[in-house]
């Protein structure tokens, strides 16, 4: 069996934990590529090293002396060495860092060095061979991810290695910038090496036991999800679930790799398996709730717009135009209403006013801003009558207002739009009915 095992800030912010690390990958013989963050918060006020990196960066591109807030990431990267009882100095690779930050290498660069000096500190201390991600993970001219290079390289790279440590969240590009992803990819990376390997089981470790049914922070102590599905894992992670990366599940996907979400600091707790399809039956109707703040709806009104051909197409037009995608589109006979990011559209409010009136001339246009949206998913929706009624009963009781219903033709998830004032009462109507009252 081959596992590739990704662990996060928090499982490396300190050689305490290092050492966890240490322990769990030694306990099986099958971990033998590990994917490792930069090291982050060893308590609650702690500063990430990513976070450092980027305000120390901040400064050299400006001009400013940043030898004091240099040192401090040095010292941290020393302390875990030296916790660890290492022979080994990071000197040639800080003074190579302080370079480029002087020579304006940029974020993306300062930001990467976090997980290239991690990398270096745990594949010392397993033992285990170092390979940079730059030399394997490509991006395209335009920045995007290369997946197809990407694999080749990988595979090509990890053919007859027994044990690698692979560092996350960077890559290069063409003319060998470096270039990462968005906060949170080391995720992929993992993905990405368990798919060129093929893995048995991509395991995930950060500091919480899987998932949950719904966000702790609004619900005490929610019960854990045992099993998800790819399906509904994306369409959780997109609405804010934010244990692992949304995009860390395409590389595996694909490969038919299963993920499992485990604890650092609890390692025999089961975890969340993530799974491409399962027989085993859920133990609520839903498997998780999620949501986010901060959307607009733009509600479009003409009269007979439904026999009015390419209206849709038109009032999508304006928003592309405008560099703005739309979350939901749900539409009436004579009403159409398109969901945007409040951040993102107010800038650009009276341009996308002005273009809905050239392009479909509108009876009238109203805004409504402050809306939360709730994804509700689960597999065994689809099987379950009356969900949708359940969730308005439950929303009616605690006294929250719809103001828009959308679900997909999978019957996999239902989203629900309410005002931000109402977001926290309404997930924890939803959990109560289909949790608590199920128990």
């Amino acid at each position: 069996m081959i596992k590739v095992v990704k662990f996060g800030g928090s499982s490396l912010a300190s050689a305490e934990q290092f050492k966890k690390v240490g322990d769990i990958i030694r306990a099986e013989d099958s971990r033998r590529f590990v994917v490792p963050s930069a090291p982050g918060k060893r308590f609650s006020d702690d500063t990430k090293v990513t976070d450092m990196l980027y305000a120390c960066y901040d400064l050299a591109a400006k001009g400013k002396n940043f030898d004091e807030q240099f040192e401090k990431i040095k010292e941290r990267y020393l302390e875990i060495i030296e916790g660890l009882g290492l022979d080994l100095s990071l000197d040639e690779q800080f003074n190579i860092i302080k370079a480029c930050f002087i020579g304006k290498a940029g974020r993306d660069y300062a930001a990467s060095r976090g997980e290239f000096l991690n990398g270096i500190v745990m594949s010392n201390y397993l033992g285990y061979e170092f390979i940079d991600a730059a030399d394997v993970i490509f991006f395209t001219d335009s920045g995007e991810f290369d997946a197809e290079k990407t694999d080749a390289a990988m595979k090509e790279r990890l053919d007859g290695i027994e044990r690698a440590v692979i560092p996350g969240f960077y890559g290069s590009m063409p003319n060998d910038t470096i270039k990462t992803f968005s906060r949170g990819g080391s995720d992929i990376t993992g993905s990405i090496v368990a798919a060129a390997v093929g893995a048995d089981i991509y395991e995930n470790w950060t500091d919480v036991s899987g998932f949950l049914i719904s966000d702790p922070r609004i619900i005490k102590d929610p019960l854990p999800i045992h099993t998800i599905t790819y399906k509904e894992l994306r369409e959780l992670s997109y609405m804010g679930a934010g244990v692992l990366h949304e995009d860390a599940i395409f590389p595996v996907r694909k490969a038919g790799i299963p993920i499992n979400i485990k604890n650092t600091n609890s390692p025999m707790d089961p975890g969340t398996m993530i799974v491409e399809s399962t027989s085993q039956k859920p133990q609520f109707t839903i498997t998780g709730i999620a949501g986010k703040k901060g959307f607009t709806v733009v509600n479009i009104e003409k009269d007979m717009m439904n026999s009015e051909l390419g209206f849709g197409r038109r009032v999508l037009e304006v928003f592309e135009k405008n560099g703005l995608s739309f979350e939901h589109m749900p539409s009436g006979i004579d009403t159409m209403s398109v969901i945007v990011h409040q951040s993102e559209f107010e800038p650009k409010e009276q341009e996308v006013l002005s273009g809905l009136h050239r392009n479909v001339h509108p009876d009238s246009i109203d805004i409504e801003t402050d809306l939360a949206l709730i994804a509700v998913v689960g597999r065994a929706m689809k099987s379950n009558r009356g969900t949708a009624g359940r969730i308005f009963s439950a929303l009616a009781h605690a006294h929250v207002n719809v103001k828009m219903i959308d679900q997909g033709s999978s019957e996999l998830n239902i989203i629900i739009g309410v005002s931000e004032s109402d977001f926290e009462a309404a997930i924890k109507s939803i959990y109560e009915i289909f949790v608590i009252h199920q128990l």
